[in-house]
C-alpha cells in the first residue's frame, strides 16, 4: 500500500495538462487513504488550498464536511479509519473564467480501481458531487435528484452534495438535507468507526 500511495504521490501524467491551465501548477497529487479505513469519502478533486497544504479537505469546505459527519479533525484525517479518494487525486486548475475545471478521466483510469481494491473493509462510503455520483451510484440525473433519493442506497452508501460555500444557497433551498438526511449520516458515521 505504502508502494501505491507513493506511486500516487510520483504521478504526473496531468503535467503538460496543468501547465495548460490559468492557474499554469504542477501536479501534486494528495493520497490519502491506508488498509482498515472503513469510512470513505469519494469526492471530486482537490481544490487551490489543498493543492497548496497536500491535505485533504484542508478548507472552509472540509470544516463544513466534517460537521455535517460530527468528527473531529483528529478523527476525520486518521487514515487508518477514514479514507479520502476523489475522482482526480490532484487540483485540476481553473479555466480563463476561473472556474474549476472538471477532473481529468486519465485520474480514475489510472488509479482508482486500484486504490479501491486495497480498502476492503470500507463499511460507509459517502460520495460527494456529480462526478463521484456518475462513477460510483450510475448517477443519471443532477446532484440534486442523486442526494434527494439518499434512503435508496443505505446503508452502506450515503451520496451528499459538495460542502462548498458556493451550495450555501441549496442547502437553503433544501431544509430536509439538514432536518432528515444530516441526524442519519452522523449516526452512520459513528456507527461505522467506532464498531
Amino acid at each position: 500500500m505504502t508502494d501505491l500511495r507513493d506511486e500516487i504521490k510520483a504521478c504526473t501524467l496531468c503535467a503538460v495538462r496543468f501547465a495548460a491551465t490559468a492557474t499554469g501548477h504542477a501536479p501534486r497529487p494528495v493520497a490519502w487513504f491506508r488498509p482498515g479505513a472503513r469510512l470513505l469519502i469519494a469526492g471530486q478533486a482537490p481544490g487551490m488550498r489543498v493543492h497548496q497544504s497536500g491535505k485533504p479537505f484542508d478548507d472552509p469546505s472540509g470544516d463544513r464536511l466534517r460537521d455535517w459527519l460530527g468528527i473531529s479533525s483528529q478523527v476525520f484525517y486518521d487514515r487508518t479509519r477514514v479514507a479520502i479518494v476523489p475522482m482526480a487525486f490532484c487540483f485540476p486548475g481553473y479555466d480563463a473564467k476561473g472556474s474549476d475545471l472538471p477532473p481529468p478521466p486519465i485520474c480514475r483510469q489510472t488509479w482508482h480501481d486500484r486504490v479501491m481494491d486495497n480498502l476492503p473493509d470500507v463499511r460507509l462510503s459517502l460520495i460527494i458531487g456529480g462526478y463521484a455520483q456518475k462513477y460510483h451510484l450510475g448517477a443519471r440525473g443532477g446532484v440534486t435528484d442523486t442526494v434527494a433519493g439518499w434512503r435508496d442506497h443505505l446503508p452502506g452508501t450515503i451520496p451528499l452534495p459538495h460542502p462548498s460555500w458556493r451550495n450555501t444557497g441549496w442547502l437553503k433551498r433544501h431544509p430536509w438535507f439538514e432536518a432528515e438526511l444530516l441526524p442519519v449520516l452522523r449516526a452512520r458515521v459513528q456507527e461505522v468507526l467506532n464498531d
